[in-house]
C-alpha cells in the first residue's frame, strides 16, 4: 500500500465550543428582557443532550433560537442539532435538544455509493467504525472527493480529517 494517500470522512461535534454557545445562551436568556419572568432556561442533559426550560412553548423555541445563533458565531454546524417539539411537563414548556455525532452505517453506504457513483475511478471508501476511509493513489483524486461531497447535501455535519 505503499504510496497512498487516504483521508477520513466523520462527523464529530466541538463539544468546547457547543459548551460555550451553550454559556453564551445562558447568560443571553438571563439578561434579555423579554425572556424575564418566564423561567427560560437553557441546560446540559447529559453528554449528548440540551434541555430547554420555559413557561409557553413560544419562549421555548425562542430560547432555542438564540442557542442556534450562538452555535452559528461559534462555526459548528446546525445540522448536530435533533430538536424536538416543546412538550408540557407540569406548568412549563421543557425542549430536549439531542446533539447528532457519528456517521451511521446507512448514511456511510450512501456516501460510499456516490464516490463509487459520481467520484474518480481510482477511489476506494471502507467504513471504519462511525467514520469513513477514503483512499487513493493520487491526490488529486481525494481532492475531488472532497469537492464532490461539500457538493452534496447530507442531514449530517462532515468532516474531513487526517488528511494524508
Amino acid at each position: 500500500m505503499a504510496g497512498e494517500s487516504s483521508f477520513d470522512i466523520v462527523s464529530k461535534i466541538n463539544r468546547q465550543e457547543v459548551d460555550n454557545a451553550l454559556n453564551q445562551a445562558a447568560k443571553e436568556i438571563g439578561t434579555r428582557f423579554d425572556f424575564r419572568g418566564v423561567g427560560a432556561a437553557i441546560t446540559w442533559s447529559g453528554d449528548h443532550a440540551v434541555e430547554i426550560k420555559a413557561n409557553s412553548e413560544e419562549r421555548a423555541k425562542a430560547v432555542l433560537d438564540v442557542f442556534k445563533e450562538k452555535l452559528v458565531k461559534r462555526s459548528v454546524s446546525l445540522k448536530v442539532l435533533d430538536a424536538g417539539e416543546p412538550k408540557l411537563s407540569g406548568k412549563e414548556y421543557r425542549l430536549h435538544v439531542g446533539l447528532k455525532e457519528g456517521i451511521s452505517q446507512e448514511d456511510a453506504r450512501k456516501i460510499s455509493k456516490i464516490i463509487r457513483d459520481e467520484g474518480p475511478k481510482g477511489v476506494r471508501a471502507q467504513v471504519q467504525g462511525d467514520e469513513l476511509r477514503v483512499s487513493s493513489k493520487k491526490k488529486d483524486e481525494l481532492q475531488a472527493v472532497q469537492g464532490l461531497l461539500k457538493g452534496k447535501e447530507f442531514d449530517l455535519a462532515l468532516q474531513f480529517v487526517n488528511y494524508r
